[in-house]
């Protein structure tokens, strides 16, 4: 074999060596990132809010569905809390409605906990009555903030959402959960919501379960029209 192919075939066997060599280590190394989010929102005062001398006024933060995310701000007056307002009916709490800006995203727990926090520190509001509760995204939004925040709300509603079942060991078992949900949606199951509160029935929690009947996903509609629904949520209060 002609000497320069033998070094050629050596330089080239030393190359790939040294290739492997430094695909194969491992290095350490750390990145701080930060994050920001512009939320939107409409945030609804009771009746005698600026007369009362009360201590503290119950807030509840509602979460809208997948249908509203990304788009102008009016459009979550469609559905929940935001439609009823609109309609004229009056709350004995605040009521907290933010807008997720992305419309093929999740909610921003983080982002969503932030605003809260300051609507709470800037109004007059009884952190021990902080209520929660959202639809179809925003239901599982609520599910994911419960597990993520569980010494925060005194209450939560949650229609027609989903969550993984594990969720069910980091709620606060101190905190009433009412779960709606309509066996003919065809968006998020209603075994989503049956294996859920099954779980949670199972570890002794504290949760109302009301099952429509030949509703499909739009089972807000019936839900949040409950008059007892807001009564309960108005009697709850985080020890």
């Amino acid at each position: 074999m002609p000497q320069f192919l033998i070094k050629t075939l050596f330089l080239s066997a030393l190359f790939l060596l040294e290739s492997c060599s430094a695909q194969s280590q491992l290095i350490e190394d750390e990145l701080q990132t930060v994050t920001t989010e512009s939320l939107k929102y409409y945030l609804y005062y009771p009746e005698g809010y600026e007369s009362e001398e009360e201590e503290g006024f119950g807030l509840l933060l509602f979460l809208h569905g997948g249908g509203e995310s990304g788009a102008e701000l009016e459009e979550i007056k469609k559905n929940g809390p935001p439609k009823l307002l609109v309609e004229g009916k009056q709350f004995p709490f605040l009521v907290l409605a933010p807008q997720n800006p992305y419309r093929r995203k999740w909610w921003n727990t983080e982002a969503i906990v932030k605003l809260l926090d300051s609507v709470v520190e800037t109004n007059n509001v009884d952190k021990k009555r902080i209520y929660l509760t959202g639809l179809s995204r925003g239901g599982s939004a609520s599910w994911e903030l419960a597990t993520q925040y569980p010494k925060k709300f005194a209450a939560m509603a949650v229609v027609c959402g989903m969550a993984p079942l594990p969720y069910a060991h980091w709620i606060n078992k101190k905190m009433p959960i009412w779960v709606f949900h309509g066996d003919k949606d065809e968006i998020i199951s209603v075994e989503e919501s049956d294996k859920m509160v099954a779980k949670l029935k199972e570890m002794n929690y504290n949760v109302r379960y009301t099952r429509y009947k030949d509703v499909g996903h739009n089972s807000w509609s019936k839900a949040y029209t409950t008059e007892e629904l807001y009564e309960w949520l108005a009697e709850q209060k985080r020890d």
